[in-house]
């Protein structure tokens, strides 16, 4: 029998593409997948729990981890480290689950050089003006922002040749199948199949 390992899928896509939306809605339906919990250093908040909303951590724990290269990615935000955890990754894998990691472009272009076999998809907006509409939306960017984030989205955007797969979220349904078809198809690959099954011809039938 095929004992088959989970594969590593990374999300990602500009600011304000619906990354968060689409990773939740993938997770009410049911499937094999495995949430990949990010590490923190920042102060646990009333109503977290360790292991569960975020892998907590001290600075120095944090700091040791990225010297044994012990994250697949991570990055300082205002004082505070965030990164993925290699370990929790590769044993929930070797168990045979797939992980979904729902990351920023720069986070997934790290993940990408120290996990190449992760399958890399790219959530685009419907246009410009669309994904300016849903940062507006928010209510939380200054129009100086907003023109910010816009100019990083195109940088971004330029940078999709470094993924696998580009899913247009024009619409939630659509995007949400487009991803869960992915996954789906990852697994039937030749070159995944093939490797496991020469397994099964290495043993001698009795």
């Amino acid at each position: 029998m095929i004992e088959e390992k989970g594969i590593l899928f990374i999300l990602s896509g500009p600011s304000g593409v619906g990354k968060g939306t689409v990773r939740k809605e993938i997770f009410n339906r049911k499937n094999n997948l495995k949430y990949s919990i990010s590490m923190t250093t920042r102060k646990m908040r009333p109503g977290e729990k360790d292991g569960v909303d975020y892998f907590f951590k001290t600075k120095e724990e944090f700091q040791e981890l990225i010297r044994q290269n012990k994250l697949l990615e991570y990055a300082k935000y205002v004082d505070n480290y965030y990164g993925t955890p290699r370990e929790y990754v590769e044993d929930m894998l070797a168990a045979g689950h797939d992980v979904l990691l729902e990351i920023e472009v720069q986070g997934a272009l790290q993940v990408k050089k120290n996990f190449p076999d992760g399958v890399f998809i790219f959530l685009l907006p419907p246009s410009l003006e669309e994904l300016k509409n849903r940062i507006v939306r928010r209510g939380t960017e200054t129009d100086s922002l907003v023109r910010n984030r816009l100019a990083e989205a195109k940088k971004e955007i330029r940078m999709m040749d470094n993924y696998d797969y580009a899913v247009l979220n024009d619409d939630i349904d659509r995007a949400v199948e487009n991803v869960r078809t992915i996954i789906a198809s990852e697994h039937l690959k030749r070159e995944r199949v093939e490797k496991q099954y020469k397994k099964i011809l290495e043993v001698e039938l009795p």
